[in-house]
C-alpha cells in the first residue's frame, strides 16, 4: 500500500475539519471502480443541507463523467461538496465557480 492509498492522512484531515469518526467512511477498492459500497452508503445517508466533506476530488470520482454524475445527484438533492485540500466548498458562490472550473459539469450559479 502506497502513502496516497493509505487513508490516516485523509481521516486526519476530515477530523480537523469537523468531521465525526462515525461518519467517516472508507472505500478500499480499485480507482476504476465508479460503485463503491462506502460512496454508495454515504450517498443513501446523506439529506438535503448535509455537506459531503472529501480530501480531494481524486477520492471522490475517478473519471469526469462520474463527477459529473456525482455532482449533479447533490445538487439536485441539495447537499454541499466540500473539497478539503482544494478549498472548494458548495455552499458559497466562489465554491461553486471553483468547483465549476474543476469540474464544467457543476453549475456555477445558485439555481434557487
Amino acid at each position: 500500500m502506497t502513502a496516497e492509498q493509505n487513508p490516516d492522512h485523509q481521516i486526519d484531515a476530515l477530523l480537523r475539519n469537523g468531521v465525526d469518526r462515525d461518519n467517516i467512511h472508507v472505500d478500499v477498492a480499485s480507482g476504476a471502480k465508479a460503485s463503491r459500497p462506502k460512496l454508495d452508503l454515504v450517498m443513501q445517508l446523506m439529506r438535503q443541507g448535509d455537506t459531503l466533506k472529501v480530501t480531494r476530488l481524486d477520492r471522490l470520482s475517478r473519471s469526469a463523467l462520474h463527477l459529473a454524475t456525482l455532482g449533479a445527484e447533490l445538487r439536485e438533492r441539495g447537499i454541499g461538496l466540500h473539497v478539503i485540500e482544494q478549498g472548494t466548498d458548495t455552499s458559497t458562490m466562489e465554491g461553486r465557480a471553483m468547483f465549476g472550473m474543476l469540474s464544467p459539469y457543476w453549475p456555477s450559479s445558485s439555481g434557487s
